[in-house]
């Protein structure tokens, strides 16, 4: 290799190296890498199960009696009850909200746009409604 030759593959080779390096934080930074070993949102613990470790856990780290752990027990069905029925709520309300959000949009559009916003409507409702499946 002639000494002409030299720079021009130095800058080469500090162009390609530049190169590799940005092209590896792009990487890193738009694909950040996942624990290992399992997804970022491993599947939860059935209820029935999560409330066994519970008492298991808690039995055993504070020295519970018989008749403490069946109160425990007890206050753990009345609370997941209480919270089934928030959710409930909660839900209710978020479904009157969405119908009357549609019924407004439907006071402002003309006849003619009452069936294309119908059909988009409905086109949103079956894709959320897949989203959700694929979410379980």
């Amino acid at each position: 290799m002639t000494r002409k030759n030299l720079p021009i593959l130095l800058y080469f080779l500090l162009v390609f190296g530049s190169g590799a390096v940005v092209g590896a934080l792009g990487y890193r930074t738009y694909s950040p890498p996942t624990a290992r070993g399992g997804s970022l949102n491993p599947p939860a613990t059935p209820p029935a199960e999560w409330k066994r470790q519970y008492i298991d856990e808690t039995r055993s780290r504070l020295g519970l009696t018989d008749d403490q752990v069946a109160k425990l027990s007890a206050l753990l069905d009345q609370t997941d009850a209480r919270f089934r029925e928030v959710r409930e709520h909660d839900n209710q309300m978020v479904r009157q909200i969405r119908e009357e959000h549609y019924e407004h949009v439907r006071a402002i559009l003309t006849a003619e746009q009452i069936p294309k916003y119908e059909k988009l409507h409905a086109e949103r409702e079956a894709k959320a409604k897949e989203q959700e499946h694929h979410r379980r």
